[in-house]
């Protein structure tokens, strides 16, 4: 059985939240939430401003802040997002709120770029190489 943590309509967090269970919050949080491997809800009462590490986040209520999903981000019609997801799948509901940006990198999301890349890539795609015959040379004539 999944353990679920509630955090309540009345209950006001300042700071950094981190566990290893199912979270939905009701509540206010103005920090930072990471439950890497586990679901986040924001409820429909839940007002939040923080950066959001989880590996599913459903939005009914409203956050503030970059949202950050291993598997999916899905907000709901009621839901209102204002900052950056990054997300291997993304449902945006019909009704939703969203401003911002979405990556949908396919490898799964992480927080930071790999220091080892130093060109951007386009996320999802894939250009095959291929070789161009070169023009004979003046001395092989």
């Amino acid at each position: 059985m999944e353990k679920l943590v509630n955090i309540g309509q009345s209950v006001q967090i300042k700071g950094e939240l981190t566990g290893n269970e199912d979270l939905t919050i009701e509540g206010m949080v103005d920090g930072k939430i990471l439950v890497k491997d586990h679901s986040l809800t924001i409820g429909a009462n839940g007002r939040i401003t923080a950066e959001v590490h989880a590996k599913t986040v459903v939005i009914v209520g409203t956050i503030t802040g970059n949202i950050t999903a291993d598997d999916k981000v899905e907000i709901a019609p009621s839901g209102t997002v204002n900052g950056d997801i990054r997300a291997p799948r993304v449902a945006i509901s019909d009704g939703a709120k969203f401003k911002g940006s979405i990556d949908m990198d396919r490898k799964g999301a992480s927080a930071q770029p790999s220091a080892s890349s130093s060109a951007p890539k386009a996320s999802g795609m894939s250009t095959p190489r291929t070789e161009m015959p070169r023009s004979a040379s003046p001395s092989e004539s």
